[in-house]
């Protein structure tokens, strides 16, 4: 039997396999977080027809080895890791990883790592993919500390999610005391400071011009607590009061008052309170996705908090990794383990939220595959065919 022939079947079935790989790329062409993929062909084993032979001194040369190929295989299909394009969707939980990376997901006990981060939230608050794979993070404990250190969890964002209040222990203010201004002018700013439920009153500080230029006194009150300061002097340049901090005493616990910021310069008055470290309680209204992957909560108090941040995955060697369908990967022996960590350190990219990245797959390359899968294809159906006659050319010798 024709040796050309069997690599004429080896190369259709060759050239078939590329035309499956190359049909799929194009099939995923809007496919999010989608990865190309490239038919690798090698040859098969060469039957050997003459032997080399080393040169015999001056008396004869060398010769080469005479080969007859048969045939070929498919060596691999190669993924291809590069970078897709952004597409901007506006949906806060439809994220991007700029960089190299993976989002790491939970279905049932197996881990999977995917590049489509179209997430979103399902009645538990738990971060999922389309398909209800959990996306894994860090959770922040109670004070908005990540520990990043440790081993990635669900991540979740309840929508019962509280921040409790918090007592004000300092307050600050700052601005210019007239120094030219007549005996016994009084300046009376104020603020909202909290207690350790939460509970908001008003806090005045009384600014009363003494006889001399330099010298004010101080008196504190929240309504319930008044507080005699005593004076304050300023240095002959108008800054530096003395003391520049008081001690109120109020009823939930003692608060510090910060005036290091007043001066007593000549002009009109600027005093005011500049901040207080205190706050109510605030219900959860709102959350955004920061490039280093962390999910902040936006509360009814005005404050904003650290809730969770999403964990990234790297690998040695990422085109080791297997594709399970759904746009996801696993790992293989050939992988490397996943390298966990937060979005932007190691060689792990930044998160772009309101993102997606669309397939990296290109059109033009792969209709070119496709014709030259194609005359690759009539090529090698060609030889089977003209093999074909010069086998019926020999049987008919008989005739």
């Amino acid at each position: 039997m024709l040796r050309s022939l069997f690599s004429g079947i080896s190369g259709l079935r060759a050239h078939q396999q590329m035309m499956d790989v190359t049909g799929n790329n194009i099939a995923n062409v809007n496919t999010a977080g989608f990865k190309s993929s490239q038919a690798v062909f090698q040859d098969t084993l060469n039957q050997m027809l003459k032997a080399p032979a080393s040169p015999q001194g001056s008396v004869q040369g060398g010769t080469n080895p005479a080969q007859v190929g048969l045939g070929v295989q498919l060596a691999g299909i190669s993924t291809n890791f590069t970078q897709g394009s952004a597409q901007t969707t506006g949906r806060s939980t439809d994220l991007m990883i700029s960089g190299d990376g993976f989002f790491t997901v939970k279905t049932g006990q197996e881990t999977l790592y995917t590049r489509a981060g179209s997430f979103s939230f399902d009645a538990n608050g738990a971060l999922v993919t389309n398909d209800g794979a959990r996306v894994q993070g860090w959770v922040a404990d109670a004070q908005g500390v990540i520990a990043s250190n440790t081993t990635p969890t669900d991540l979740a964002l309840p929508i019962n999610t509280l921040l409790a209040p918090s007592q004000s222990t300092a307050v600050t203010f700052s601005g210019n005391l007239p120094s030219d201004a007549p005996e016994g002018t009084v300046i009376t700013p104020s603020l909202t400071i909290y207690d350790g439920s939460g509970n908001a009153s008003e806090l005045t500080l009384t600014l009363t011009k003494g006889a001399s230029t330099d010298t004010w006194s101080v008196k504190v009150s929240d309504g319930t607590t008044d507080y005699d300061g005593g004076d304050i002097t300023f240095s002959a340049t108008g800054t530096t009061p003395n003391p520049n901090t008081l001690t109120f005493p109020a009823a939930a616990g003692d608060i510090a008052v910060d005036l290091a910021g007043l001066t007593n310069y000549a002009g009109t008055t600027t005093v005011a309170p500049q901040k207080q470290d205190g706050y109510a309680m605030g219900s959860l209204q709102g959350f955004s996705i920061t490039k280093d992957g962390q999910l902040v909560g936006s509360f009814t108090n005005g404050l904003r908090k650290p809730l969770g941040q999403i964990a990234l995955a790297s690998f040695n060697n990422a085109a080791g990794l297997e594709k399970a369908g759904g746009s996801m990967f696993r790992t293989t022996v050939n992988s490397g383990v996943p390298q966990m960590g937060t979005p932007g350190g190691g060689s792990r990219g930044a998160i772009m939220g309101g993102t997606l990245e669309m397939s990296n797959v290109d059109l033009a390359s792969e209709f070119t595959n496709l014709i030259i899968a194609q005359r690759g294809f009539q090529a090698n159906s060609k030889i089977i065919s003209t093999s074909d006659e010069l086998l019926n050319d020999l049987i008919n010798l008989k005739r």
